[in-house]
């Protein structure tokens, strides 16, 4: 039975991706390999972990178009949202909205450019709020 999946995110540099993860995305440290240079470490926020492990990774990087997108399931989009804006992390076209699917939500690129997106099915309502649904 499965029980968890923790995504392995590439990274040019796995100690700087650790603390852009932790300074801008509220995420914590929970372990890394004790290397003098590090290249591999976990990360979590809430129930959500992540590994990220040292690659080069021009490969893939969105300059090219071919990013890793990873969809996080939220309480509440709006107000991570709000919690993101001042961090320097969003690009020109990030905004918060309502898709066409039936979610709300909002992406951007980590700084190893990863597309992350925040949602949450409409039909949910918001943690601790009412559903203001448009559709």
């Amino acid at each position: 039975m499965f029980k968890a999946v923790h995504p392995v995110l590439g990274a040019r540099d796995v100690t700087e991706a650790v603390a852009w993860y932790v300074e801008r995305l509220g995420f914590r440290e929970l372990f890394n390999d004790g290397g003098v240079l590090v290249r591999y470490a976990g990360i979590a926020r809430d129930g959500v972990e992540l590994h990220l492990q040292w690659h080069d990774v021009s490969s893939f990087a969105a300059k090219d178009g071919d990013s890793p997108m990873y969809r996080f399931m939220v309480d509440d989009p709006d107000a991570l949202f709000e919690e993101y804006r001042d961090k320097g992390i969003f690009h020109d076209r990030t905004a918060l909205r309502d898709t066409p699917w039936g979610t709300r939500e909002f992406a951007f690129y980590d700084l190893n450019g990863h597309g992350l997106t925040f949602y949450r099915d409409r039909e949910a309502p918001p943690a601790g709020g009412s559903d203001a649904k448009s559709r």
